[in-house]
């Protein structure tokens, strides 16, 4: 105990005396004999190595710091705790400090320097650098032997160094030595992720390939790549650029392209066709294609030359073969059989209040009931009240019931048509054919839609939807030519076909255009265009809102034109940057809504912090005129946001607060954002949020929130959103308007037969299709005006969600892509990035044989060694190639 303070007569307080020598003493012999006689043997061995190491005899200088570097090196190779040495010689570091500073330039002071080196591991101060700086000063020796966290420890003051050296303009050369024996030894030492880490901080990178070998480039490219969406930009595009280069060296094609789609670039992917050689490889590239929805036209140079394997290569990025593919899944299920929006809404499970009110026959119902149908027959080619007449001899019922719609309403039964049978072009054309004989225009209307459903993501050769078309886009109706500019913008989606520009921009220019008209043009223009930053489209489009008068601008269908023009800058970030201050000088009606729809665009996809943070700030004022731009500011957080788990978890956060504390207009947004960030993905906080949102006071925002329970639960058959669903339906039996949505929603919940997900995300989360994205980006901003636009005569609208519908199957086949039954393993997807090992990447499996549907979340892997696939990701189309060691093991058994 320490001795009391001493108060003197005078009153004065004196301190107590220094302890004296004598009881320091008494402390150190006290820690002494705690110690074991191993441990105090080790103790006065160093000591004595202390002292040699100042002793006025070089060689027994070089004895003792040999002696002592040999005792560290051995106590640091593992570290648990710090090692006996480092502890024992902690008192020592400021005598050897000092003698080194005596002594004169030779071998045995830079022996002593990577000591010291070794010791500042633990005794540094903090900011000081004394590692590196006695590294640098010391031999340039192997560094690893002295163990990982000394590594590790080194270049964490490296990074610090280097920021500093780049601050003051000084030259790095001597830490770039370093760096290079640092990558080394974290690459020989399964570490892959420290050295990128490290080469990130000392802005290296390209020095990563030198250094990767066969046995650890995919461990590095996983962590480049999903390293790569935290890294703010142009910093990702390096990032994926040198994970590009890595998987071309090795040759995974498959790896290569997924990246260079990732980064939008065109001249990697033609490069990537071009080197790979393996005709099956190609296949599969062309279906990885497909999937993403990119036209590529192929040459003689990507394919050699092969006429036929160039046919046969166009023919799988065209899609041509994804409805067989579609309904071998289906029929493989035994889920071939058409089903009615009864067998949906399941009334007998409801009160009785409900089934009075289901059983009135009223055009709302009816126009219910046809996307209903449309959308769980999605892809089907047949169904209970559209088609199945067709096959009798009257054809009076397809008839009697698209015209129990009544006028807009037809449009939509007759392009219902276009849903049921799509991807399949041919069959689907003839059946449509019919409806261009019509006399009412609305049914005309329909069918021009239709062929721009049944051709969405599907090219032919023969360009039949532009041929039908094109006619139609001038005629007088409005709503005919509605119907053939939304047909091209769904068929021709990301195509940036030359033709449809030439044929739309110019109505764009005309002065007495409706201002519906002129809206479906702006957005199939975005569509078609989409994420390419298209000068013309662009010009065309801010021309349009400059020129319309103030009362067109207050249109909810205005605010269209801010979204096609949005939609040419997706995923974009700062090449939106000259036509948001275009933006600026708008009339101040539909300004701020075109600079907050631009921006939420340009950031999409991209996890950008500060724009999630600057649409949060937009959200926070309190406006006194009824302004609308908080509404896509709140979806904008979503789209910005919807990059990677982390951020989507926050943003979900985020929203729950913008619903205790917004403004109306902001609460009627939140439940479309919930739905964009968790699509054909029920997450359980969300659907419960949302649930409660169905039953508020607010109608607009009990509608959204219906809605969006739709689109959380798209195509998954979700029972719990079913169940909900069906008791919403009996609390707003006498509400037409929320009913219909709550029909809607039962639709979307069971797309397909739940078969289809309308997740714009594929290849394990690491692809983001554009023209899905903005397919379902033109339906949210389509439900920020409920009332006028879906509950009005724009309910087509909802077709523009054909655009994300793509099979959630597995679908593997043989070299001649003939369908091929094998077993494989569906469980949720584990994230194994920078795991040391090999670490299972599913859990919780089971074992299926293809074709298999694979859920949100869901990885599949081959139980199989007898095949090998082509794909490292297994989801859609996957070629298998039979394993040649797999044959010979046979034969050997």
């Amino acid at each position: 105990m320490a001795p009391a303070p001493v108060q003197k007569s005078n009153g004065n307080i004196e301190a107590p005396p220094p302890p004296s020598k004598d009881s320091k003493k008494i402390k150190d012999e006290k820690k002494e004999e705690d110690l074991s006689e191993e441990d105090l043997a080790l103790k006065h061995q160093l000591e004595l190595y202390v002292e040699r190491v100042q002793d006025s005899d070089p060689g027994l200088q070089k004895t003792a710091l040999e002696s002592m570097r040999q005792e560290i090196r051995t106590a640091t190779s593992s570290m648990t705790s710090v090692p006996k040495p480092l502890k024992f010689l902690r008192p020592h570091y400021g005598t050897l400090k000092t003698y080194y500073e005596m002594m004169a330039e030779s071998e045995i002071k830079k022996y002593l320097a990577d000591i010291l080196s070794v010791l500042a591991l633990t005794m540094s101060v903090e900011g000081e650098r004394e590692s590196l700086k006695y590294r640098l000063l010391g031999s340039k020796g192997d560094i690893g032997s002295w163990g990982h966290e000394y590594v590790r420890n080194l270049a964490g003051e490296i990074s610090q160094e280097y920021q500093k050296r780049q601050m003051d303009e000084v030259p790095t050369d001597d830490l770039m030595d370093l760096v290079t024996q640092i990558v080394a030894f974290h690459v020989k030492h399964n570490a892959e992720p420290e050295a990128v880490d490290l080469l990130m901080e000392v802005e290296e990178l390209d020095l990563l390939t030198e250094h990767i070998d066969a046995t650890n480039y995919k461990r590095t490219c996983m962590y480049l790549k999903s390293f790569a969406s935290y890294v703010p930009g142009p910093d990702d595009m390096l990032v994926l650029d040198i994970a590009y280069s890595i998987y071309t060296k090795f040759g995974e094609y498959t790896n290569a392209l997924t990246v260079a789609l990732s980064m939008h670039n065109m001249q990697y992917v033609k490069a990537t066709f071009s080197a790979c050689v393996d005709p099956s490889q190609k296949k599969q590239l062309c279906y990885i294609l497909a999937r993403q929805g990119v036209t590529l036209e192929l040459d003689d140079e990507m394919t050699n030359g092969n006429e036929e394997q160039r046919e046969q290569l166009q023919e799988i990025i065209n899609n041509i073969k994804l409805s067989e593919g579609f309904l071998s899944l289906a029929r493989d299920l035994e889920i071939m059989e058409a089903k009615s929006p009864e067998d949906i809404y399941k009334a007998h499970l409801i009160d009785g209040r409900a089934s009075a009110g289901a059983s009135v026959d009223s055009a709302r119902q009816n126009l219910a009931a046809t996307f209903v149908n449309a959308l769980v027959n999605a892809g089907f080619g047949q169904d209970k009240l559209m088609t199945a007449a067709s096959e009798s001899s009257s054809g009076a019922t397809a008839g009697s019931w698209l015209f129990k719609n009544k006028e807009h309403g037809k449009a939509s039964g007759a392009a219902s048509l276009g849903l049921i049978l799509l991807w399949d072009v041919d069959a689907g054309l003839t059946q449509i054919d019919k409806y261009f004989h019509s006399n009412d225009n609305h049914v005309i209307a329909g069918a021009l839609l239709a062929v721009g459903i049944v051709n969405c993501g599907i090219r032919n050769e023969c360009d039949p939807a532009f041929a039908l078309l094109t006619e139609y886009v001038c005629k007088e109706d409005s709503s005919i030519r509605i119907g053939a500019i939304m047909g091209l913008g769904l068929a021709y989606a990301g195509s940036q076909k030359e033709d449809v520009l030439k044929l739309l921009t110019p109505i764009l220019t005309e002065s007495k255009v409706p201002i519906d008209v002129m809206a479906f043009t702006a957005v199939s223009l975005g569509l078609i265009y989409v994420g390419s930053c298209n000068d013309e489209v662009a010009q065309s489009i801010i021309l349009a809102l400059m020129e319309r008068s103030e009362s067109e601008l207050g249109d909810p269908l205005t605010h269209f034109l801010c979204l096609g023009l949005g939609l040419l800058y997706l995923g974009k970030q700062e090449n939106v940057d000259a036509t948001l201050e275009v933006a600026k000088t708008f009339n101040e009606k539909i300004s701020k809504y075109c600079q907050v729809t631009l921006e939420a665009c340009a950031y999409a996809g991209t996890g950008n912090v500060l724009k999630v943070q600057s649409l949060l700030g937009l959200c926070a004022e309190h406006l006194e005129k009824g302004e609308s731009h908080q509404a896509p500011a709140v979806i904008g957080i979503a789209l910005v946001a919807m990059a990677e788990e982390l951020g989507l978890e926050m943003a979900i956060r985020s929203l729950e607060h913008l619903l205790q504390y917004g403004e109306q207009n902001i609460r009627r947004a939140v439940p479309l954002a919930l739905g964009l960030l968790s699509i054909s993905n029920p997450k359980v906080n969300v659907m419960d949020t949302l649930s409660r949102l169905s039953h508020d006071t607010d109608s607009e925002v009990a509608m959204a929130a219906t809605l969006s329970l739709g689109l959380i639960g798209a195509g998954t058959n979700n029972a719990r959103i079913a169940g909900m669903l069906r008791n919403l339906s009996s609390y707003y039996y006498k509400d037409p308007s929320l009913l219909f949505c709550v029909r809607i929603a039962q639709g979307l919940v069971h797309l397909g037969k739940g078969l289809l997900t309308l997740s714009p995300y594929h290849s394990d989360r690491f692809l983001l299709s554009h023209s899905a994205v903005a397919g379902i980006i033109t339906l949210l901003h389509a439900c920020l005006d409920m009332k006028s636009i879906i509950l009005g005569k724009y309910h087509y609208v909802l077709y523009f969600l054909v655009l994300a519908m793509q099979p959630r199957m597995l679908m593997t086949v043989d070299e001649n892509l003939k369908p091929l039954s094998v077993p494989v393993r569906v469980g949720q997807a584990v994230d194994v990035v920078g795991q040391a090992g090999r670490p299972k990447t599913i859990t919780g499996f089971q074992t299926h044989t293809t074709p298999v549907l694979l859920a949100a979340g869901d990885r599949a892997e081959l139980a199989t060694e007898k095949y090998i696939p082509l794909s490292s990701v297994l989801e859609g189309f996957v070629i298998l190639k039979e394993n040649p060691d797999y044959q010979q093991d046979n034969l050997t058994s």
